[in-house]
């Protein structure tokens, strides 16, 4: 009995597990039972055959293949099979996966313009709602005409008003039906409303044939029968284009109207039975007709207040004051959903696990950052009305000026908005004088300031006092926004620029090495060029003396170990080696397409990097200056101990040198279009060029984008750097501080420190 009890104590724990499997086993097995029984199937049909269902699909087939019908249910494996008599071809991916996989684009709209309002209200639409829509295009039929700026202006060359439409549609099918699911057609005398244009498209779906808009009767015509009226901008979707594409040339031939909008109406109900509509689906296109001599201002209606489109804008100035109205309508209904969001947060903040002491300020809005360390904590920047005290340049005190003093100016305006709106009527605030602000970047809400500000407050009675308060302010991150970029590949050969001075001489070997390694063994498309700098005194003696007679000897034996390798050299003599200048010799010697890639004799080379070069890198929009890894001097960090060896820890003993703008990736096309709007600016004052790097020339004198980042991948070994004193006061200044601060970080330097005094007290 004990041990019966022993063991019935040491299986209780599973007595679960095993109940629920003898179960689950024990229901398998009677539904296998159920299943297989013998009987009529009531599922066979009168005759008893095992074909058909009474929906029509099919059973299968006895041996278990899939009866007719059932193809399309059961997945199948497609042999791969290439036949051996043909010669292979590399299959071709396309560039974006969205093409792949059939994706098209949202919307894009039609504007008919003519030559008497080209220049006046599509210029105005323009400038009003054309930068909402992703795409698009102004069509006419004039011949040559001249396209205002930024706009694009599609001419057809016949103003007849039939003929236009037509061609329009022939060329919206033609070079962009199979881009885009809704296509928006009105005329430039339409204010269209661009945000509900494209919410009414999201809520639409695309699998059917739309015409929608503003119906109107044919005259003389069919009752049932409409068309949409093209004063007030039409949709069609993108099967409906499709559908309707083939039937263009005939009812152009056999379909008479004055009208375009008549017309292509006309089109679609004779040959594809579509009727405009007003209503689909649950949404409404809704449109307000405006009489002579309308105040939008003063506009109370409904139907205005709630129009998607709005019919006839006789001028620019009326484009303008009704874009001022709706955009403000459309501010207010903002602002009230953004009220009743923040009431919603706070009534639900209590149910919460941390109550109202987990609501944070402005409601809605992301907490701030909690740093973990002191490391991680982010200062505040201190400003006045005048000054800056945190500088881009290091400076500690620099004017307060450009994109600063407009932010400085209109978070004061806020400040007393808010002000005043919280208090007025009883008191009314005024600005004496801004005592201190303090502004800092939260990465996770956005721009934060305080601000102690000198106030006059004035009272209903216009009693005054003056008085300071401190206000807190938040400009938290708008919508995140995808910018494009143009398409680049890892395909591109990328150029070497290799300058070298006599101090450099004893890290070539390495850096051959390394390039030789990680390039030419691997067949990178990659290429070298080298850029020997003579001093004066050394290329009278070159005949003699050569000082880089070595580093040649090195580039021929390359050569022979790599036959296909052909890496040249270019001897420059000079006291001063100017980047720029060194460069200006270089890109005449290249085509305009290279890639540059400007390394120093410190770079270790590798395949990973050279991509990253490739993929930042893009011509006529972007150039990159990585910041590479320097490593601390061994001597300090280590002080006779192993150096760290494993892969995870190789970022750990140095620093990611920010004073060094050595290396460079930019095309040579590039660089060629800024330096000659330096040459154009400087003259024949070559001596500016020794106090310019090649970051300068692209920072002042281009409009591309410069993308300044770290670069794990670009690691360069302690060298202590031979600064040049002919170069300008900041280049060596520059130069000096990259080797103070490569020297070891703070804990070894005062590590080392530490010991000295140790060693000198004993």
């Amino acid at each position: 009995a004990m041990r019966l009890a022993a063991l019935l104590a040491a299986l209780r724990p599973v007595l679960p597990l095993v109940l629920g499997l003898s179960l689950g086993c024990s229901l398998s097995l009677l539904r296998a039972s159920w299943s297989q029984s013998g009987g009529e199937d009531p599922c066979l049909g009168a005759a008893g055959r095992p074909g058909a269902l009474a929906g029509g699909a099919h059973l299968e087939a006895a041996d278990g293949r899939p009866g007719p019908g059932h193809e399309d249910f059961r997945p199948r494996i497609v042999p791969y099979y290439r036949d051996p008599n043909k010669p292979y071809k590399k299959v071709l991916r396309t560039r974006y996966i969205q093409t792949e996989l059939g994706f098209h684009e949202r919307l894009f709209v039609a504007v008919l313009t003519s030559k008497a309002t080209l220049n006046t209200l599509a210029v105005a639409v323009n400038k009003t709602v054309a930068h909402h829509f992703p795409r698009l295009l102004y069509f006419t039929g004039l011949r040559s005409a001249k396209v205002p700026h930024g706009m694009v202006l599609v001419a057809h060359g016949d103003e007849r008003p039939i003929w236009l439409m037509y061609e329009t549609m022939h060329y919206i099918h033609q070079h962009f039906g199979s881009d885009y699911d809704w296509f928006y057609i009105m005329q430039d005398d339409t204010y269209a409303q661009a945000e509900q244009v494209k919410a009414l498209v999201t809520h639409l779906s695309i699998n059917q044939d739309v015409y929608l808009g503003r119906a109107e009767e044919f005259i003389g015509g069919d009752e049932q029968a409409r068309y949409c009226h093209g004063g007030f901008g039409y949709l069609i979707s993108r099967s409906l284009l499709l559908k309707l594409h083939p039937h263009l040339d005939s009812c152009r031939n056999e379909i008479l109207s004055v009208r375009p909008d008549e017309w292509l109406g006309r089109c679609i109900i004779d040959f594809l039975g579509i009727t405009c509509v007003s209503q689909l689906q649950g949404q409404h296109y809704r449109t307000y007709e405006l009489a002579k001599n309308t105040e939008p201002e003063k506009e109370e209606e409904e139907d205005f207040q709630a129009a998607l489109a709005v019919h006839p804008v006789s001028d620019m100035t009326l484009m303008y004051r009704l874009h001022k109205h709706f955009s403000r309508i459309q501010l207010d209904r903002a602002y009230r959903e953004i009220q009743d969001l923040q009431m919603q947060i706070r009534n639900l903040t209590s149910l919460t696990p941390a109550g109202e002491a987990g609501l944070t300020w402005p409601v809605g809005i992301n907490a701030p950052f909690l740093p973990k360390s002191r490391f991680e904590v982010i200062s505040w920047d201190y400003f006045t009305e005048q000054h800056l005290f945190s500088c881009p340049d290091g400076s500690p005190k620099c004017e307060l000026s450009g994109a600063s003093k407009a932010d400085v100016s209109e978070i004061i305006e806020s400040a007393l908005e808010q002000l005043n709106s919280r208090y007025q009527p009883l008191l009314r605030f005024s600005k004496r004088q801004l005592l201190n602000g303090y502004r800092r970047f939260d990465p996770t809400r956005g721009m934060e300031y305080t601000l102690d500000l000198l106030l006059e407050a004035v009272t209903q009675k216009g009693h005054s006092h003056v008085l300071a308060k401190r206000v807190s302010l938040v400009r938290p991150l708008s919508k995140v926004e995808i910018i494009p970029m143009p398409y680049v590949t890892e395909a591109t050969r990328v150029q070497l620029v290799l300058p070298l001075t006599v101090q450099d001489l004893d890290f070539v070997a390495n850096f051959l090495d390394t390039f030789a390694m990680n390039t030419l063994d691997t067949h990178d498309n990659a290429l070298l060029t080298l850029l020997f700098i003579y001093h004066p005194y050394d290329a009278q003696r070159v005949n003699q003396v050569d000082v880089f007679a070595g580093v040649k000897a090195m580039v021929g034996e390359l050569e022979k170990r790599y036959a296909e390798i052909k890496i040249p050299w270019i001897s420059v003599k000079t006291e001063v080696p100017s980047q720029v200048k060194l460069m200006d010799i270089v890109s005449k010697k290249h085509p305009v397409d290279t890639l540059f890639f400007l390394a120093s004799v410190w770079t270790e080379i590798n395949m990973e990097f050279l991509n990253r070069c490739r993929m930042n890198t893009i011509s006529n929009w972007q150039v990159f200056f990585p910041v590479h890894f320097q490593e601390f001097n061994p001597a300090l960090v280590y002080r006779g101990e192993q150096t760290a060896s494993s892969s995870t820890d190789f970022l750990r003993d140095g620093h990611f040198d920010r004073h060094s703008f050595a290396e460079a990736c930019f095309y040579n096309s590039d660089y060629m279009t800024a330096r000659t709007k330096l040459a154009a600016d400087i003259l024949d004052r070559d001596e500016v060029l020794e106090s310019m790097e090649v970051f300068d020339v692209f920072l002042h004198y281009s409009g591309l984008h410069l993308f300044r980042a770290v670069e794990p991948g670009l690691v360069q070994k302690y060298a202590l750097r031979s600064c040049n004193p002919r170069l300008s006061e900041e280049l060596y200044h520059r130069c000096v501080l990259s080797n103070l601060e490569g020297l070891a970080s703070r804990s070894h330097l005062a590590m080392a420190l530490f010991e000295q005094e140790q060693a000198n007290s004993t």
